[in-house]
């Protein structure tokens, strides 16, 4: 879990005495800044930079790949040999990046050596997370989901979560209404598939409950976007993370996986396409989820995987079926059975 957790409006101008006692001699704070602020001189300005202290703007055209993380790795030690942390501004992508490039200061080799569950051996140089969208849950996850050259998988390990979390609401306020959206459904998405899995406990269960009501709330009872909204989503993203740290998700995660190793598709909108399909196995979840798209006259892309080569549809299945622990919470033991390639190609072609 998350050692320390300062939440509210404006808490972000905090930042500089919150990092002040994490500083190591002359030894620079990295800010991973979201490639969207990198214009916005007002936001910039409010970083508190000290010293060597240095603003890296992550581009979040592609989600992060094991290449990029090793790349700017390098490129600080080789600048600045060691820094006092490294802190993510922006959305999951940007908050993965920092995770996983604070993780690959302190462990040898390529990041695509620890794609999978607890490999990482040494402790990450200190590092923040603050979103500055809500939804993904990965200000609190303990994995940091990378695609690397043949799979697309998190650094899944007790290292990975963040030393600090800084959770302002107020940053949120300028995100475009389709991408709130298809962030916040990851969200209502994770606490679905954590609530119906097979690994579901009582620790996971309460977190899940209260992020999918407020996800509810949010989008199905209020008319109106307003700053409660922004609050409660940002809370709604913090529970879901939480639920699937303790247990985990499912048959949506595991597909759009394929879809963003192939296709590069973005996770937020990967999952809604998916779950968009899957009546079958989330019969209450996806009617909610069409209510909320409904009403919220959200478009979700359709077709996408029309004309795909078979090389291409084994490729996607393959990923997907390499997220054992998300196929096993979904459907058992036994999944292997149940989700076959033949049923989970027929699936890829419905989307």
């Amino acid at each position: 879990m998350v050692d320390y957790v300062v939440y509210g409006s404006g808490c972000f101008d905090q930042l500089g005495e919150i990092l002040a006692p994490r500083r190591k001699g002359d030894a620079p704070m990295i800010f991973f800044v979201d490639e969207y602020f990198q214009d916005k001189q007002a936001f910039l300005s409010r970083i508190p930079l000290q010293g060597k202290d240095k603003i890296v703007v992550i581009d979040v055209t592609y989600e992060p790949k094991t290449v990029t993380v090793d790349k700017i790795r390098d490129e600080l030690k080789a600048e600045f040999g060691e820094v006092s942390g490294i802190i993510g501004i922006g959305g999951g992508s940007v908050m993965d990046m920092a995770k996983a490039v604070a993780l690959m200061m302190t462990n040898p080799g390529s990041s695509a050596d620890y794609q999978g569950w607890d490999l990482v051996k040494n402790p990450a140089v200190y590092k923040v997370g603050i979103p500055t969208i809500s939804g993904t849950g990965a200000e609190v996850s303990r994995t940091c989901v990378l695609t690397g050259p043949t799979r697309k998988l998190g650094m899944n390990s007790d290292y990975t979560p963040f030393d600090q979390i800084v959770l302002d609401p107020a940053l949120t306020k300028t995100v475009e209404v389709n991408q709130r959206f298809y962030t916040a459904m990851d969200c209502f998405i994770h606490c679905v598939e954590s609530l119906t899995g097979t690994y579901l406990n009582a620790f996971s269960k309460s977190y899940g409950e209260k992020a999918q009501e407020l996800c509810e709330e949010i989008f199905l009872e209020k008319d109106v976007w307003d700053d409660d909204s922004d609050e409660k989503l940002m809370m709604a993203s913090y529970a879901g993370g939480m639920s699937i740290a303790y247990s985990q998700v499912g048959v949506a995660h595991a597909v759009s996986y394929g879809l963003a190793y192939l296709l590069g598709t973005k996770h937020g909108i990967g999952n809604c396409i998916v779950f968009d399909k899957l009546e079958e196995f989330y019969p209450d979840g996806v009617k909610k989820f069409k209510e909320m798209v409904k009403k919220h006259n959200i478009d979700i892309p359709q077709g996408i995987t029309k004309g795909l080569t078979d090389e291409q549809f084994e490729t996607m299945i393959n990923v997907s079926l390499g997220m054992a622990p998300l196929w096993e919470n979904a459907l058992g033991k036994d999944w292997k059975e149940i989700m076959t390639r033949e049923r989970l190609r027929k699936l890829y072609e419905r989307l």
